[in-house]
């Protein structure tokens, strides 16, 4: 059997993505194989594919971290999957594929009335505010959280988390079209381009900031920093700072932004009581434990289900890598196969 899968051969550009034909191996006995519908685009993929992600494996690959679709094939230990179930998979890359197979303890039934795309955006963008909020910040009730990208994939789904606990979000996003969507959606909102930002956050009726969720880096999270409370924490889970903006890689410009990046004094934190936490989600992967618990007390918050705010067809994976990494979208970004 043979499926269609993205592959790169060698890292440094988007351009060197070759769209192949592959052999698929035999299914391991406690592997399910899933007809892929939908795959959940990150910003993990854009770093992978030009070499700037610790996580990638060595040679050739292909990218992809989560995806939905239908079970054609199981292994003889898998007893709570069906052939023709609709599911949801997490994977450690190869997403990007028309066929993948997935131990069964990565996979969850897709939900009622949930399109593919919306399936294929749930794991990584959920579990990255869940992890980052409920764990890392041991986010309470009534607290106030300040919530960067706040209109992407993940910051949407930490909005709406904050709010399912009883907090107070405010999203920091780059643009005026992005403010509105979140107001659409109730949500207080920051221009981080509008003005200084140190004023908007000075003029926050609460007093200081709890906790900061951050995937910038850069002057946006030393500025946000500043405005921490004492027990405050910030929590960092990327530096879309870092981000090619060309074909090829600027190494002046990311060695640049290496030597200027954020620093800070452990001696300061600790007399000013304050903490930063930061972790790669991928981590949770080998966490089978941990990746459970964080499934059940998602679903426990019932939040809604995921906002798709563009899709692709799956031969178009550059251009919509190429539309993620350009700051514009809304919600995630998911390829249909």
């Amino acid at each position: 059997m043979e499926c269609q899968v993205w592959q790169v051969k060698k890292t440094g550009s988007l351009n060197r993505m070759e769209l192949v034909q592959q052999k698929m191996n035999p299914l391991v006995d406690d592997h399910v194989r899933i007809k892929v519908k939908a795959v959940g685009l990150n910003y993990a993929d854009i770093f992978s594919v030009f070499g700037l992600y610790s996580a990638t494996p060595k040679g050739q690959f292909t990218p992809g971290l989560e995806v939905s679709g239908i079970v054609v094939a199981k292994g003889k230990a898998v007893n709570n999957y069906h052939i023709g179930q609709a599911v949801i998979a997490v994977t450690r890359f190869g997403g990007y594929s028309s066929l993948i197979d997935c131990a069964a303890n990565y996979i969850w039934p897709l939900p009622d009335k949930w399109h593919w795309g919306e399936g294929a955006a749930w794991p990584v963008q959920t579990l990255t505010a869940w992890y980052g909020l409920c764990k890392l910040a041991n986010l309470q009730s009534a607290q106030t959280v300040l919530i960067h990208s706040a209109a992407g994939g993940v910051g949407l789904r930490a909005m709406h988390l904050v709010q399912a606990l009883g907090g107070k979000a405010y999203g920091v996003v780059g643009s005026a079209t992005k403010k509105q969507f979140l107001e659409s959606q109730g949500f207080s909102t920051l221009n981080r381009h509008h003005g200084a930002y140190a004023k908007q956050l000075q003029s926050l009726p609460e007093k200081g900031i709890d906790v900061v969720l951050d995937a910038v880096g850069g002057k946006v999270q030393q500025t946000a920093y500043r405005f921490l409370n004492p027990q405050g924490k910030l929590v960092v889970f990327g530096a879309t700072n870092f981000t090619p903006v060309g074909h090829k890689l600027n190494w002046l410009r990311i060695v640049w932004q290496f030597l200027v990046r954020p620093r800070y004094d452990p001696l300061a934190m600790m007399s000013n009581n304050i903490s930063i936490h930061a972790f790669n989600l991928i981590w949770l992967w080998d966490q089978q434990k941990l990746l459970n618990e964080g499934c059940k007390a998602i679903q426990q918050l019932h939040l809604p289900k995921p906002f798709v705010g563009r899709s692709y067809s799956f031969s178009q994976a550059i251009e919509a890598l190429d539309y993620l990494r350009s700051g514009q979208s809304i919600g995630k970004v998911v390829l249909m196969v």
